[in-house]
C-alpha cells in the first residue's frame, strides 16, 4: 500500500476505536421508543386509577402482569439486539469493525498527496534546474512512493530510449494498481457477504418461526413468534447495514485508484522526458575550447 505501512495501521486502528468508543456510549444509553411512551404514561395511567375504581380482581390481575411487562420493555436495545441476532449477529458486528478499520486506512493512504510528496517534486524541481542529475536520481531512489516507483522504471530503462522508458513505466503502472486494487478487494467482498450472511440470518429466523407454530398444540405464543420473527428482520439489517457503505466505498476507492495512477503516471512521464531532453542538450553542448599555450620565451 502507498505510504508508509506502520503510521497507516496506527491510524486506521485510532479511528475504528474512536468510533466504537462513541457508538457504544450512544448505544448503551439508548433505550426503545416503547420504554419512553410508557414512563410518560404512567402518571397519567395511575391519575386515571385514582379516579376510577376497578373491580379488585382486574386490579390484581394487572398488577401481577406490570412488573413482567416492565422487565421486559426495559432490556437494554444493544443486550436485546445481541440477544436476537446471536452468533451471525456478532459475526458481522465483528465485520463491520474490519470494515471500519479498512476504510480509515484505505482514506489515509490512498491520496494523491502521498502518491507525489510535495516536497519530494519541489526536490527534484530544484536539483533539474541545477543540473543536479545525480541527486535527482538518488532523491528518487530514497523515497518510496507512486511516483518514485514510476519514475525508477523509467530512469532504468532511458539509456535504451525514451519510448522503452514509457514502456518499462506503463508496466510499473499496471502491476502498482493491481497491488491498490487487491487492497480495495475487500470492499467488494463484504459488499457481496453482507447480504448472504443477512439471507442466513432470515432463513433462521423463519425456520424459527414456523417450529414456533408448529409445536404450539393449545395456541400461538405472540411473544416467540414475533421474537423469531425479529431474529430473521435483524440479522437482514445488520447484513443489509453493512452491504450498502461496502459497495458505495468499493466505487469511490476504485475511481480514486484509476485517477491517481494515471495523475501520477503523467507527472513521471513528464519528468522522465524533461531528463532525457536536459540529457541530449547536454551532449550536443560543444566541449569548451582549450586554452591557448603560453609563447616560449626567446633566449638573450
Amino acid at each position: 500500500m502507498i505510504g508508509s505501512p506502520d503510521r497507516s495501521k496506527r491510524l486506521a486502528w485510532m479511528v475504528l476505536l474512536c468510533a466504537l468508543c462513541v457508538g457504544s456510549w450512544e448505544m448503551l444509553w439508548l433505550t426503545p421508543p416503547a420504554v419512553v411512551a410508557q414512563e410518560e404514561a404512567a402518571p397519567e395511567a395511575a391519575a386515571v386509577e385514582e379516579m376510577v375504581e376497578e373491580p379488585a380482581p382486574k386490579k390484581a390481575k394487572k398488577d401481577e402482569k406490570a412488573p413482567a411487562a416492565e422487565g421486559h420493555s426495559q432490556e437494554n436495545i444493544v443486550l436485546w439486539v445481541l440477544r436476537i441476532s446471536g452468533a451471525i449477529g456478532i459475526f458481522i458486528i465483528i465485520l463491520s469493525c474490519y470494515f471500519i478499520q479498512l476504510v480509515s486506512r484505505l482514506f489515509i493512504d490512498i491520496r494523491p498527496i502521498v502518491a507525489m510528496p510535495p516536497e519530494l517534486m519541489d526536490d527534484l524541481k530544484q536539483k533539474m534546474d541545477k543540473r543536479d542529475y545525480k541527486g535527482v536520481y538518488q532523491a528518487i531512489k530514497e523515497k518510496d512512493c507512486l511516483f518514485s516507483r514510476y519514475a525508477s522504471a523509467g530512469l532504468a530503462e532511458l539509456s535504451s530510449g525514451l519510448a522503452e522508458a514509457r514502456d518499462a513505466m506503463e508496466r510499473t503502472a499496471e502491476v502498482q494498481v493491481v497491488e491498490m486494487e487487491k487492497k480495495i478487494s475487500m470492499l467488494a467482498v463484504l459488499g457481496s457477504l453482507g447480504p448472504m450472511i443477512g439471507l442466513l440470518g432470515t432463513l433462521k429466523g423463519m425456520i424459527a418461526s414456523f417450529m414456533v407454530i408448529a409445536r404450539s398444540d393449545a395456541g400461538i405464543k405472540p411473544a416467540e413468534l414475533a421474537e423469531s420473527i425479529s431474529e430473521a428482520l435483524v440479522i437482514t439489517f445488520m447484513g443489509v447495514a453493512l452491504s450498502v457503505p461496502a459497495i458505495f466505498f468499493f466505487a469511490v476507492f476504485k475511481n480514486r485508484v484509476a485517477s491517481m495512477s494515471a495523475t501520477t503516471m503523467f507527472a513521471a512521464d513528464e519528468f522522465v522526458r524533461k531528463l532525457a531532453n536536459a540529457a541530449k542538450a547536454a551532449a550536443k553542448a560543444p566541449a569548451a575550447p582549450a586554452p591557448a599555450a603560453a609563447p616560449a620565451s626567446k633566449p638573450a
